[in-house]
């Protein structure tokens, strides 16, 4: 089976302007976390906001510093999030509503748990573990973005792009390893932040993520060549052994 390429396409400038628009989206959206998060706590000094604020900072910056050296188009086509017209309507509604869940529940819980102490007698080792779990959920997404030419942000066939199955790096072991990362950082992020009860609104994205993975695999084996081959060669979803 033809194992996809990163592409190493010199920039253009449409591609420079969207990657510019996207490092524009990306700094607004780290400041509308750490608004919300802080503004929920209803304090500016609490250590574990900063340093889950420090981590997503550190994430979105790591998309340009990966993709620009080596695929500077799959860069472009993420700035384009759920706005083209051909990503399935399912995956809108989706990803809409699984990640306001998250941003309007889960951190804002944590916020709202930090302030009034509706979790008691916490552990920094639990926040540590979940440091550690957010650090390998974002890195193991950031592995298989850097792996796949075609990690668009939206569901849909890239025909224009020239398509092709990506079945090599962590594609060996599970089909959809960039939903298994955020998954684990969707989970991992409540203890980071010192919360057991934003583990609820995080676990309900999680289940609606592990949704999006069976509908964008049962789309895959629909319409890309080659996926029903590689899916009988790699028979996991997300997690070797289980699904």
């Amino acid at each position: 089976m033809k194992d996809n390429s990163i592409s190493h396409h010199e920039m253009t400038p449409e591609v420079r302007q969207k990657i510019n628009q996207w490092i524009t989206q990306s700094a607004i959206g780290v400041v509308v976390f750490a608004f919300l998060l802080l503004l929920s706590a209803g304090r500016f000094d609490w250590f574990w906001g900063w340093v889950f604020i420090a981590v997503i900072a550190l994430f979105m910056a790591a998309h340009p510093l990966i993709l620009i050296p080596i695929n500077p188009e799959l860069l472009a086509e993420r700035e384009k999030g759920l706005s083209d017209p051909e990503v399935k309507s399912w995956d809108r509604k989706l990803t809409l509503v699984g990640v306001g869940i998250f941003l309007i529940g889960s951190l804002f819980v944590a916020g709202l748990d930090e302030r009034f102490d509706w979790t008691v007698s916490y552990s920094i080792l639990l926040h540590i573990f979940g440091l550690v779990l957010t650090i390998l959920g974002f890195g193991l997404f950031l592995w298989a973005m850097a792996s796949n030419a075609f990690f668009a942000e939206g569901v849909r066939i890239q025909a224009e792009r020239g398509h092709t199955v990506a079945t090599g790096e962590p594609y060996q072991f599970v089909r959809h390893p960039g939903y298994a990362g955020a998954i684990l950082g969707m989970l991992a992020i409540p203890f980071l932040l010192g919360s057991l009860w934003a583990v609820i609104p995080a676990a309900i994205s999680a289940c609606l993520y592990v949704l999006r993975t069976y509908l964008e695999d049962r789309t895959l084996l629909e319409e890309l060549p080659g996926y029903q081959v590689y899916a009988q060669q790699t028979r996991y979803r997300l997690f070797p052994g289980v699904w």
